[in-house]
Formats: C-alpha cells, structure tokens, sequence
C-alpha cells in the first residue's frame, strides 16, 4: 500500500532586528522540525506597539533578511500578535515554535496544533547587541 507522507509545516514569528547568530540557530532548528518553515516577521507597527520603539531596520529589510535564509521557506509580515491563530490556520502550520522566553502564552495554540517553546541561544539578543554598540560609542543603549 503506497501513501503520500504529509508534510509537516513549522511556523514561527519574530521581529528579527539586528539579525544575529541566535536568530539564524533558532530559525534552523524550527526548520529541523519539519519539512516546511514559514516565519511571520513583525511589522514596524506591532513593535512600536509592543515597545514603544520602531526596529532599528524596517519591516521589509528585516523580512528580506530572513527570507534568504536556506532554512526558510515561506515569510510574511506578522501585523497582531491576537492573529496567531489566524496565521497558523492560514499557513497550514502543523507545529507554532517560540522562543522559551514566550512559554506558556502560546498554549492555547495547541487546539489547532503542536506548541514547541525552544531555548535561545546564550549570551547573544538584539538587546544585548545594541548595549555592546552603545558601549563602543560611548552612549547609551537605544
């Protein structure tokens, strides 16, 4: 009896500033998971209304950067962070990877389907990498 294999499509967001060796091993291993990736990026709007800041690189440069990545199959910009559902169900997404630093609050995505919170890697985020610029300026971190 001769079957097709599904494809199991991983999903994951982010806003991806200041792209980093971190985002790239996190991006891998959400790939590693299946044999699709799609990657919602985080448009300037919803950063500004998470943080109240805007990303030092616009929406489109950030998109662009994660969409050359081998690892990443399909992007899109992530406008509500209350659309995740929408998202994943549009996407066909079979598993939603985070960030562990997001555990718990995605949860509720297991109804429609598999929730993976994976760990960042140590000692490298935007924040980080934006304090270090400060510091070599002789100005403090935006």
């Amino acid at each position: 009896m001769t079957g097709a294999i599904a494809m199991i499509r991983v999903i994951t967001f982010g806003t991806f500033d200041l792209f980093h060796i971190g985002h790239v091993r996190i991006l891998e291993r959400a790939r590693a998971l299946g044999d699709h990736l799609t990657v919602g990026v985080s448009t300037d709007q919803l950063n500004f209304s998470k943080k109240a800041k805007y990303p030092i690189y616009s929406e489109q440069d950030r998109m662009g950067i994660v969409a050359a990545l081998k690892c990443v199959d399909a992007v899109f910009p992530e406008h509500s962070l209350e659309l995740k559902e929408s998202y994943i169900l549009e996407h066909g997404a079979d598993v939603l990877v985070m960030g562990h630093d997001w555990e718990g609050r995605f949860d509720d995505m297991g109804r429609v389907c598999k929730v993976l919170y994976l760990p960042r890697t140590e000692g490298i985020s935007s924040t980080d990498v934006k304090a270090r610029v400060a510091a070599t300026q002789g100005g403090a971190a935006a």
